[in-house]
């Protein structure tokens, strides 16, 4: 198991917590179990809170690349915090290509980027484009959160994730996510790209059946998604 490499890695480490590292690790099956250290996701942001800004986040920020996978989180909680959009830009590109699992990738969400959603679609684009699993991911789970409000939504965006292939399980899951999540916010523009199958087979299905368990779909909506369900193929079974 990695050990700490500097002081704010240190007081994370105190915070590890064995039973919640066996309950993380079976969440994580490409993160190798050594690399977790089981810090509760509460703990861990108050850290981030107390440390953000001073001289000790700096230097753990600059400490790239991080052997914990708690350390990673810890990165991505920090950048959460940053408050000036170009250094947390800036800061978010460094780090993407080092995540290596959808839940570090799921919980980088910076609030400042909900500020700046106009200058944030170029970066997005790129990062959807990027051949690296969670760079992708991230980029997708960027427009999924902040441009499928009617303020913000444009339908092209629709077509930007349809237009994704992959055989990698966690971007299949996104884009299967962000259709769910469009079927629920932007329910006409959405339904098109099911009812002529414009997703691969696994996402379509996969789609359906986020959307069949969401709360923010209607049952008419429901029973109109189930007529449009198709029989999945197998797939490795991972998290979420």
């Amino acid at each position: 198991m990695p050990m700490p490499s500097n002081d704010l890695s240190s007081r994370l480490h105190a915070l590890a917590d064995p039973a919640y590292r066996l309950f993380q690790c079976k969440l994580m099956p490409t993160v190798p179990t050594e690399q977790v250290w089981g810090v509760r996701t509460p703990q861990l942001r108050a850290l981030a809170k107390e440390a953000a800004g001073t001289p000790e986040a700096a230097a753990f920020l600059a400490a790239l690349p991080h052997a914990a996978y708690d350390e990673n989180n810890l990165h991505g909680a920090l950048l959460c915090l940053m408050r000036d959009y170009d250094a947390c830009l800036a800061a978010v590109e460094v780090f993407l290509p080092y995540i290596d699992n959808w839940a570090t990738c799921d919980m980088l969400s910076p609030r400042v980027f909900a500020r700046h959603t106009d200058a944030l679609l170029a970066p997005i684009r790129r990062w959807m484009a990027s051949p690296h699993v969670y760079t992708c991911r991230f980029g997708m789970g960027m427009l999924m959160r902040y441009y499928l409000e009617p303020a913000a939504f444009h339908p092209e965006y629709l077509q930007w994730v349809a237009a994704i292939r992959s055989d990698e399980y966690y971007i299949n899951m996104m884009i299967a996510w962000f259709f769910a999540t469009a079927l629920a916010k932007q329910y006409d523009a959405a339904l098109p790209y099911l009812e002529r199958h414009a997703l691969a087979p696994w996402t379509h299905s996969k789609a359906i059946q986020k959307a069949l368990e969401s709360d923010r779909v209607s049952d008419a909506h429901k029973a109109y998604l189930r007529n449009l369900k198709v029989k999945p193929p197998q797939k490795n079974q991972h998290q979420p």
